[in-house]
C-alpha cells in the first residue's frame, strides 16, 4: 500500500494535481455513455480554479473521479492519469483511494445537511473524520467564524442553520490539512452575505495552507470573485481555459460567451426577456468526432459536425480554446428569446393575498426555569399585500422567516397572531426549489400534471388534451407525457411542475427559491417562463428568493425581510438605487460581480 501522507514542510516542486487525458465511461441500462472526454489540467499549491458549466456538463463527475467515488452501480471505466501530490491514482486499489481521501483530498458539498449524519453530534463527526489532529475541534470551528464553537460542536446538524452547517463542513475539511479541496457548488443555496463570508474563508485557507481549491460552480459572478483561472466545461470536454479576468471580459468560445450573456445582475434590463442559450442540451450523448456544441452554436459551420476541435491558443487572451472558428465569437450577438419588451401587466387594486400583523413563533430547545420551551419569534407583525396580477419578491437571508411566511400564505401553517385573507377559495399553488424532488418518481409526467383535474379521466381524449395544452403552455413537448421524472432534465422537471400548477390557473402562485440551484441559462429561462405565465394567466405571484437580482427581474415590488420583520418594500429599481435600510444596503454590497475577476 502506498503511503500518502506527507509532512507539511516538504517542498512540492510539482503541481498538487495533474490531470491528463481523463476519460470516464458510465453504463446505464447496459448502454455506455462517455461523461468525461480527454480532460487535462494542472493545479499549483494555493491556486484556486473555477470549473464552470451548465447542469449535466460533467462538473460533478470530475469531482467524483478525483476522489475515486464514481458510482459503482454505473460500472465506471476510467482512463488517463490523475496525479495527486505526485502519486498516480488511476488504476490503484480501494485502500489507496481511501488513504488519498483521508490525507490529500477533501470535499465540501452543495448540500451540507446531506453530507452530515443527522443522528450524530458535530464533535463526534469531526473526530471520526479526522482523528486526533493538531488543534481542538473548537479551534477549527472558531476559525471558520462560528460563534460559540463549543455549542456548535455539541449540536446535532438540524439545530444549525444552512450557513453554520456549511462552515462545519469547511472546518472538518480544513482540519485534515488537505492538498486539494473540491468545493462542489458550496454557496448555491446560501444568501449573498453568507456566501461572501464562505468565499472569504476559502480564500484565506487557500493562502494560509497553500491548498489548491477546485471550485465547482455554475455562477460566473461567484467564480470571478474567488478564482484565478477558469475551466469552462461542456458535454464532458473542456472548451476554454484562461485567467478568470480574461475569460470574463473576452470569452473566446461561443459557449463561454453564451453563459456570460445569460447571466443577470442588478444592471440587467428587466423590461425584456433575459438572454438565454439557444436550447437545452440533450444529456448523455456520445458526440464522437465532432464539436459537442455544434447543435446549439450560432457560428457553427459544416466542419464543426465532422471535426473534434482541439484546445489551441485563444485569439484574444493567453489561454486556450477548443473551437474551429473562435475568431468569430466576439461578433456573435447575445441570444434572446424575444427582443420585444414585456407587455404591460394590468395590476388591480383588489388583493389576491393580504397578511395583517402576522406573527409566528417556534419553540426552541432551551427551557425556562419552569420547564417550558422558550418561544423564538420567526415573524413579527408582518403586513404585506399582493394585488391581483402583481408579483412581489420576498428577499432576505437564511433564517429571516421567508419560508415560514410562504407556508402561511399557502395555508400550510397557521399564524400565532394576525390574519390572512385571500381573494377566493381556490388554493394557491407552490413551485418548490427542487423540481425533481417535487415530482413522484414512479408516476408519469402526464399523471402528475393531470392530478388537479380530479374528475377528468386522464385516459380520456379530453384529459390528455388538457394535459397536453398545459405542457405546451410551459414549453414542454407533449411527447413527454408518458415519461418518468428520472428520464427528464432538471429544466424539463421544472416545466412539468409549472404545468401542474397552472393546468387549473390559480389566482396566486407561490415560488419558493425556484432558481437557486440552477445554472445561469436555465435560471434565465425559468424567470422568462414565470414572467410570461403570470401575464398570460393574470396571476399574482409571491417570489421567495435570496437573490436580489432575480427578484428585481421578476417583481413589481421587492419586500426585504430581516429577523422576521419587513424592513423595506418598494419598486425594484428604487430598492437598488436608493435603499432605505442599512440591511438592504448590505445585501446589495454582498452581491457577487464579474468586476471582481482577478481581484483576489
Amino acid at each position: 500500500m502506498v503511503k500518502l501522507s506527507r509532512p507539511m514542510s516538504e517542498p512540492m516542486a510539482e503541481p498538487v494535481l495533474a490531470v491528463k487525458d481523463l476519460s470516464v465511461i458510465l453504463s446505464r441500462e447496459g448502454r455506455p455513455f462517455r461523461v468525461l472526454d480527454g480532460i487535462s489540467f494542472d493545479m499549483l499549491p494555493g491556486e484556486i480554479i473555477a470549473l464552470v458549466g451548465e447542469s449535466g456538463s460533467g462538473k460533478t463527475s470530475i469531482g467524483l473521479a478525483l476522489q475515486g467515488l464514481l458510482p459503482r452501480e454505473y460500472l465506471p471505466q476510467v482512463a488517463g492519469s490523475i496525479r495527486l501530490a505526485g502519486i498516480e491514482l488511476v488504476g490503484t486499489g480501494r485502500r489507496t483511494w481511501q488513504s488519498a481521501r483521508r490525507h490529500l483530498v477533501r470535499t465540501i458539498s452543495q448540500d451540507p445537511m446531506g453530507a452530515l449524519n443527522p443522528t450524530m453530534r458535530i464533535r463526534r463527526q469531526m473526530r471520526e473524520s479526522n482523528g486526533e489532529r493538531e488543534g481542538t475541534i473548537e479551534d477549527w470551528l472558531s476559525r471558520t467564524g462560528l460563534p460559540d464553537p463549543g455549542r456548535v460542536a455539541d449540536a446535532l446538524p438540524h439545530r444549525l442553520s444552512g450557513g453554520q452547517r456549511q462552515r462545519v463542513l469547511i472546518a472538518m475539511a480544513m482540519m485534515a490539512r488537505p492538498k486539494l479541496l473540491i468545493a462542489d457548488e458550496p454557496t448555491t443555496a446560501l444568501d449573498v452575505t453568507t456566501q461572501a463570508q464562505i468565499l472569504d474563508l476559502l480564500r484565506g485557507f487557500a493562502r494560509e495552507q497553500q491548498m489548491a481549491i477546485l471550485f465547482v460552480t455554475h455562477d460566473l459572478s461567484v467564480a470571478a470573485s474567488l478564482a484565478e483561472r477558469v475551466l469552462v466545461l461542456y458535454a464532458g470536454r473542456i472548451v476554454e481555459i484562461g485567467r478568470m479576468q480574461d475569460v470574463a471580459r473576452n470569452p473566446t468560445h461561443p459557449y463561454s460567451a453564451g453563459l456570460l450573456a445569460a447571466r443577470f445582475d442588478l444592471d440587467s434590463d428587466r423590461r425584456r426577456p433575459l438572454p438565454t442559450l439557444p436550447s437545452e442540451r440533450t444529456q448523455f450523448i456520445n458526440f464522437g468526432s465532432a464539436c459537442a456544441y455544434a447543435t446549439r452554436c450560432p457560428i457553427a459551420q459544416a466542419d464543426c459536425t465532422t471535426i473534434r476541435p482541439p484546445l489551441k491558443p485563444a485569439a484574444v487572451h493567453g489561454g486556450t480554446v477548443a473551437c474551429l472558428h473562435h475568431e468569430q465569437t466576439p461578433f456573435v450577438s447575445a441570444h434572446r428569446v424575444d427582443a420585444q419588451p414585456w407587455p404591460v401587466q394590468a395590476i388591480q387594486e383588489t388583493a389576491a393575498l393580504r397578511l395583517s400583523n402576522v406573527g409566528k413563533t417556534y419553540p426552541t430547545g432551551h427551557r425556562t426555569f419552569w420547564g417550558r420551551r422558550q418561544p423564538q419569534p420567526v415573524l413579527r407583525s408582518v403586513n404585506l399585500s399582493i394585488k391581483l396580477g402583481e408579483c412581489v419578491g420576498l428577499v432576505g437571508e437564511s433564517g429571516a422567516g421567508k419560508s415560514t411566511l410562504l407556508r402561511i400564505a399557502a395555508g400550510l401553517a397557521v399564524p400565532d397572531s394576525g390574519a390572512v385573507s385571500r381573494f377566493d377559495k381556490l388554493p394557491p399553488q407552490i413551485v418548490f426549489q427542487d423540481p425533481v424532488a417535487a415530482l413522484t418518481p414512479w408516476l408519469t409526467i402526464g399523471e402528475q400534471i393531470g392530478e388537479r383535474l380530479r374528475a377528468v379521466s386522464l385516459d380520456s381524449d379530453y384529459g390528455r388534451r388538457r394535459v397536453g395544452e398545459a405542457m405546451k403552455l410551459v414549453g414542454l413537448d407533449p411527447v413527454l407525457m408518458d415519461a418518468l421524472p428520472g428520464e427528464m432534465s432538471v429544466g424539463q422537471c421544472q416545466r412539468a411542475v409549472l404545468a401542474r400548477a397552472v393546468i387549473v390557473p390559480p389566482r396566486l402562485l407561490l415560488c419558493d427559491e425556484p432558481i437557486s440551484a440552477m445554472d445561469v441559462s436555465l435560471a434565465a429561462t425559468t424567470l422568462n417562463l414565470l414572467n410570461d405565465l403570470r401575464r398570460r394567466l393574470d396571476m399574482a405571484m409571491l417570489f421567495v428568493t435570496h437573490d436580489l437580482a432575480a427578484a428585481r427581474i421578476i417583481a413589481d415590488r421587492i419586500a426585504v425581510l430581516k429577523d422576521g420583520a419587513l424592513v423595506e418594500i418598494a419598486d425594484p429599481d428604487a430598492i437598488i438605487a436608493a435603499p432605505q435600510s442599512a440591511y438592504t444596503r448590505s445585501l446589495i454590497a454582498a452581491m457577487p460581480s464579474l468586476q471582481a475577476a482577478g481581484g483576489r
